[in-house]
């Protein structure tokens, strides 16, 4: 997939799942690891998970095999490296903590 479809991709997933604040945000020029960076929020450590786990499972569904996974046992923050798209899968105190759409803005 291009880079915008595969955001697009991760985005429709994540959705799927219910995840709360979805922010796409543009990091080429910016990064020479990833085109885009989507970070959502989940309302618990299982829910958090379980969009992660839908993100990557679906993208090997559509023939993206997942770079990475990080965080999935702990729940906080996981997040799935597609390659041209990074998600960041978060709890709510960990999105506040951290900040990343202040980081990469």
């Amino acid at each position: 997939m291009e880079s915008q479809q595969l955001l697009d991709f991760a985005f429709d997933k994540v959705d799927d799942m219910k995840a709360k604040d979805i922010v796409q945000l543009d990091v080429r020029g910016k990064s020479s690891v990833t085109d885009f960076l989507l970070i959502c929020t989940g309302t618990s450590k299982r829910h958090v998970q379980s969009i992660a786990d839908h993100v990557a499972k679906e993208a090997r569904h559509a023939g993206e095999t997942p770079l990475g996974q990080e965080g999935q046992d702990v729940g906080e923050w996981v997040l799935v490296d597609l390659g041209d798209v990074v998600v960041h899968v978060m709890q709510d105190q960990t999105r506040q903590l951290y900040e990343l759409e202040k980081l990469w803005s």
